[in-house]
């Protein structure tokens, strides 16, 4: 076994967060911080559906022994999916609108715009 043996889960969430963040603080583009955005929740998403799982366990139905899989961060997730993707919607319709104001998604050139106003 090696040193990461049975945590690949933490670090696909730790490189998915760290990756997304990086973009999300970086990027100049709007868009990108979207992208930047999808990348961190996505990271979080694999965190808490990961927190569920235990080997060996089976669903959480009634009928039977022995350990079960707890459902709720599985069913927190398919809400934060739907939020996550409505999020991305609002944000997608803002930085069109964004774009047809200014006529660029760069973050600098709209600051500088904004200033000049």
């Amino acid at each position: 076994m090696g040193l990461f043996a049975g945590h690949q889960y933490q670090i696909a969430f730790v490189l998915l967060v760290g990756v997304g963040l990086y973009t999300m603080i970086d990027a100049k583009n709007l868009v990108k911080k979207v992208i930047g955005l999808n990348i961190f929740q996505v990271g979080l998403f694999l965190f808490l559906v990961s927190s569920g799982y235990l080997a060996g366990a089976g669903p959480a139905i009634i009928d039977g022994e022995g350990r079960y899989v707890n459902p709720l961060p599985h069913v927190l997730i398919l809400t934060a999916i739907v939020v996550g993707v409505s999020l991305t919607a609002l944000a997608l319709a803002l930085i069109i609108r964004v774009y047809d104001e200014y006529g660029t998604l760069d973050e600098e050139h709209i600051q500088e715009v904004m200033d000049g106003d």
